[in-house]
C-alpha cells in the first residue's frame, strides 16, 4: 500500500512539474527577448528609446572580461563545470539554511536563473525549484556555456529599468560594457542579487558595500590578484547616465514618433522588437526651440504681471509650439509642442487647430498670382462692401481706405486689400490653392482671407515650405528608415514632392514675404539679431488670442504660434509681431548660426523691372523726384521708384500717369505705403478721411516699423523695359522756369 501510494505520488509530481513546461520550439526560442527601440537623430547618433524593459542587446564578444569573472565569481563560480545544476552548491545552500534556521542561501545556477527568468514565475515553492532544475538541465543540452552566458547577460535585471549588461553599464556609468574596468564590473554584479537594495542611484554607500563582497569573490576565485583587489575596494565610482539624459529634451517629437510607429507596426514590435529608428531630429536645433519657447513665455507672463500685479497662473497657463522643418525635404528638425511635456502630453504643434489670422492671407495672394495678377496689381474698392449670409460687411482696417499695390497690401498687412483680392479671384480657387499646399476643411467665406478657418501649427509651417521651395510643397516627415533589429529596412521614407505653385510665384510670393521682415510687421526679427535673408508673414487673432509667425529661408522654414488652450486675450494690444515675431527671430538666430547668407533663386520665366511705387506702372522722371510733403507737412524730394518682379509676359507696358504734380507723402505712408491715389498739393497737405477702427482679425504696422519708401530689392533699370522718354518724339526739350523745377513739369 505504501509502495502504491509512493508510486502515485511520484507520478502525480512529475506531471506537476513536466506538464506545462515549454516544449523544444520553445526552449530554442529562448533567445528571443523584449529590447528597446532605439530613435536616432539626423547624424545617427542615439537619442531616444522606447522599450518595455530598457534593454540593448549585446555579444559576449562585447562584455568586458572583468564583468563576466566577477558574475561567475559571485553567482556561479562552477558554471563551466556543472550540468545545470550545481549539486554541491545546493547541499552546501541546504547545510547553511538549516544552521540559520531560514532560506539564507541560495543554490541557483547561472543557467536556473535564466531558465527562471524567461519561462517561469518568481515563487519559492519546491515545485518551482524542480521546473527551474529540469530546464536548466534541458537549457544545458540545447546551448553551450557561452550562449548561455551570453543570454543571462543580456536577460538580468538590474534595477533602475534597466535589463542586460548593456544598458546597465550606459545607465550606470556611461560607457560601453566593453570598457567596465574592476570596480565598476564588481558593482554591477552585486545589484544582480538585489536590484532595488544595491542600486546605487538609490543608496551608494549600501552598493558599494556590496562591491567589496563581489571583489572578494573574485580574489578568492583568482579572479583579480591582490594589488587590484586592494586598489577597488578603495575606489569610489563615478555615475553617468548616457542612456538616459539624453531625452532631457524632445519628448513631444518623440511622442509623435512613437505613434506613428505603433500605428505602423503595433505595440508589441515597437515597445519590444529592437527596431531602428533614423528620425529627422537636430538634438541642437530642438534645444535652441526649447530654450526660446521657455524664455518667451517667461517675458509675455512678465509683461501681463506688469499690467496687472495681482494675476496669478491658472490652471490653464499660456502655451506656446514651434516647429522647424527642411523645406526641400520636409524633415521636421524640431518640434516644441506646449511649455512642458511633463505637464501636458498635448501637442500643440500638430492636435491643435487655431484660426490663423492674417498668416493666412499669402495663401490668397498667392492664388492671385496664379491666375495673373502682380505684386504691383492695384488693389481698389476697398471701402466697398462685401455681400454675406449675415449682411454688408466691411472689414475694419488700419490702412486707409485708399487703393494699394498688393504688395503694400501685404507689407502692412490690409484686411480690405486681402478681402476685396479673394473676391476677385474666386474663394472656391483660394479654397483650392490652400488644399494644393496642404491646408484642408476651410471654410468658403470672405472671412476666409483674415485666416478664420482653423489649421495646425505643423500643416501651415509646412505649406510656407513651398515658397522656399520653388513651389514644391513636400508632407512633413518625422521619420527616415526603420530596422528591426537585424538591419532588414522595414521602412523607408520617400520624398513626395508635388508642385503646387509655378516656380515665379513662389519666388514672387518670397519678395513680397521678405518685405514684412526687412521693413513691416515682423521687423522685430531683425531687432533681435536675426540677419539671414529671410520672409514670412504674421498673424494675430480676434482678441488676440492667437499670435503666428511663420517664416523661412532658403534652408529651414519655422512656425511659432501662442496662445490658450481654452482661447482668451494672450495680453492687450498683443499683436503677432511683439510676441511671436521675437521668439521666432532669436530661435532662427540659434539654429542658423555659421550659415552663411543664401539668397532666394530668381527663376528664369520672372523678369525683374522698374515701376512706380504708387500706380504700378513703368517708372517716370516725375517717380524718380517727385516732390512730396513729409509727415511735417515740409516739401522734399522723395523716390517713388522700385524693382518690382513679373512673370515674364505680365509686366506694365505703360508710364505712370500719377506723377505731374506735389504729393502728399503723410497721406501715402498712412495709407499703407503704397496709395496709387495722388494727393496733388496745391496749398498745403490734402488730408485723408479718418481712419476706420483697427479690426482684431489683422496685423497692424507696428508703431516702430520703417516706413521709408526704400524697398528690400534694389532698385534698378530693368533690363527688359527700356528707359521711359522723357520729352515727345520730334520736340525740343524746354527749359524749366522756377516753378517748374520746383513742381518737376
Amino acid at each position: 500500500m505504501v509502495a502504491v501510494i509512493a508510486l502515485g505520488g511520484s507520478i502525480w509530481l512529475a506531471y506537476a512539474v513536466l506538464h506545462d513546461l515549454p516544449g523544444a520550439a520553445e526552449l530554442r526560442d529562448i533567445s528571443a527577448m523584449a529590447q528597446a527601440t532605439t530613435l536616432y537623430d539626423k547624424d545617427n547618433q542615439p537619442a531616444f528609446t522606447i522599450f518595455q524593459e530598457r534593454r540593448v542587446e549585446t555579444p559576449l564578444s562585447d562584455v568586458s572580461p572583468h564583468l563576466v569573472r566577477a558574475i561567475i565569481s559571485i553567482e556561479d563560480q562552477r558554471f563551466y563545470d556543472h550540468g545545470g545544476v550545481d549539486l554541491i552548491r545546493v547541499f552546501a545552500a541546504a547545510a547553511t539554511n538549516l544552521r540559520a534556521h531560514r532560506a539564507a542561501q541560495g543554490g541557483s545556477t547561472l543557467t536556473q536563473q535564466l531558465a527562471r527568468q524567461s519561462f517561469l514565475s518568481s515563487d519559492k515553492t519546491l515545485r518551482r525549484k524542480l521546473k527551474e532544475a529540469v530546464l536548466a538541465w534541458r537549457i544545458e543540452r540545447e546551448f553551450t556555456k557561452d550562449q548561455i552566458l551570453e543570454l543571462y547577460l543580456n536577460k538580468v535585471y538590474f534595477g533602475d529599468g534597466l535589463y542586460g549588461v548593456e544598458a546597465a553599464s550606459l545607465g550606470f556609468f556611461g560607457k560601453h560594457a566593453s570598457d567596465l574596468d574592476v570596480e565598476e564590473s564588481a558593482l554591477l554584479a552585486g545589484l544582480v542579487k538585489s536590484p532595488s537594495t544595491y542600486a546605487p542611484t538609490i543608496n551608494l554607500d549600501r552598493a558599494l558595500a556590496r562591491r567589496n563582497v563581489v571583489l572578494q569573490a573574485m580574489r578568492d576565485n583568482d579572479a583579480i590578484d591582490a594589488a587590484t583587489y586592494q586598489q577597488a575596494v578603495r575606489s569610489r565610482p563615478r555615475l553617468a547616465d548616457a542612456l538616459r539624459s539624453e531625452e532631457a529634451y524632445g519628448q513631444y517629437f518623440k511622442e509623435e514618433v512613437r505613434k506613428q510607429l505603433v500605428q505602423r507596426f503595433g505595440w508589441d514590435r515597437v515597445y519590444q522588437g529592437g527596431l531602428k529608428v533614423y528620425t529627422t531630429i537636430d538634438l541642437e536645433m530642438q534645444k535652441s526651440a526649447e530654450a526660446e519657447v521657455a524664455r518667451s513665455l517667461a517675458e509675455i507672463e512678465q509683461r501681463q504681471l506688469k499690467r496687472n500685479p495681482k494675476a496669478e497662473r491658472g490652471p490653464d497657463p499660456l502655451q506656446a509650439a514651434l516647429v522647424a522643418m527642411d523645406p526641400m525635404t520636409g524633415d521636421v528638425r524640431a518640434m516644441v509642442g506646449g511649455r512642458s511635456f511633463d505637464q501636458s502630453r498635448f501637442n500643440r504643434a500638430t492636435q491643435a487647430r487655431r484660426q490663423a489670422g492674417s498668416a493666412f492671407k499669402p495663401f490668397v495672394y498667392a492664388a492671385a498670382l496664379e491666375q495673373g495678377f502682380t505684386p504691383a496689381t492695384v488693389i481698389t474698392g476697398l471701402d466697398n462692401p462685401i455681400a454675406t449670409l449675415q449682411g454688408a460687411w466691411v472689414p475694419d482696417d488700419h490702412g486707409g481706405s485708399g487703393a494699394m499695390t498688393m504688395r503694400a497690401a501685404l507689407k502692412v498687412s490690409s484686411n480690405r486689400a486681402a478681402v476685396q483680392m479673394l473676391q476677385q479671384v474666386g474663394i472656391p480657387t483660394a479654397v483650392r490653392y490652400a488644399q494644393r499646399l496642404g491646408i484642408g476643411n476651410l471654410p468658403a467665406v470672405p472671412s476666409l482671407a483674415l485666416g478664420s478657418g482653423e489649421v495646425s501649427l505643423l500643416a501651415m509651417t509646412s505649406a510656407y515650405s513651398a515658397f522656399a521651395n520653388q513651389g514644391m510643397v513636400t508632407p512633413a516627415s518625422l521619420v527616415r528608415r526603420v530596422e528591426d533589429a537585424s538591419g532588414q529596412v522595414l521602412y523607408m521614407s520617400s520624398t513626395r514632392e508635388e508642385r503646387a505653385l509655378s516656380e515665379s510665384t513662389a519666388f514672387i510670393m518670397t519678395s513680397m514675404l521678405s518685405d514684412v521682415i526687412n521693413g513691416g510687421t515682423a521687423w522685430q526679427a531683425r531687432r533681435v539679431g536675426f540677419t539671414l535673408p529671410a520672409a514670412g508673414k504674421t498673424g494675430t487673432t480676434n482678441d488676440y488670442r492667437d499670435a503666428w509667425f511663420v517664416g523661412f529661408t532658403p534652408r529651414l522654414v519655422a512656425g511659432v504660434w501662442l496662445g490658450y488652450d481654452m482661447p482668451r486675450t494672450i495680453i492687450a494690444n498683443g499683436y503677432a509681431g511683439e510676441l511671436a515675431v521675437p521668439m521666432w527671430g532669436r530661435f532662427m538666430a540659434a539654429a542658423t548660426r555659421g550659415d552663411k547668407p543664401q539668397r532666394f533663386m530668381m527663376p528664369a520665366t520672372v523678369v525683374p523691372v522698374t515701376v512706380c511705387r504708387l500706380s504700378g506702372k513703368l517708372a517716370t522722371d516725375g517717380c524718380r523726384g517727385a516732390v512730396v510733403f513729409d509727415r511735417d507737412g515740409l516739401a522734399t524730394d522723395r523716390s517713388m521708384v522700385y524693382t518690382e518682379y513679373f512673370v515674364r509676359g505680365t509686366e506694365p507696358d505703360d508710364y505712370c500717369p500719377l506723377h505731374t504734380g506735389i504729393y502728399n507723402y503723410n497721406a501715402v505712408a498712412t495709407s499703407g505705403d503704397g496709395v496709387a491715389r495722388p494727393v496733388v498739393a496745391t496749398s498745403g497737405a490734402a488730408q485723408l478721411p479718418p481712419l476706420a477702427p483697427v479690426d482684431h482679425l489683422r496685423e497692424p504696422t507696428p508703431p516702430r516699423v520703417d516706413t521709408r519708401l526704400g524697398d528690400a530689392t534694389p532698385v534698378a533699370t530693368s533690363p527688359a523695359v527700356a528707359a521711359p522718354p522723357t520729352t515727345p518724339a520730334g520736340t525740343a526739350p524746354r527749359k524749366r522756369g522756377f516753378w517748374g523745377r520746383v513742381f518737376r513739369r
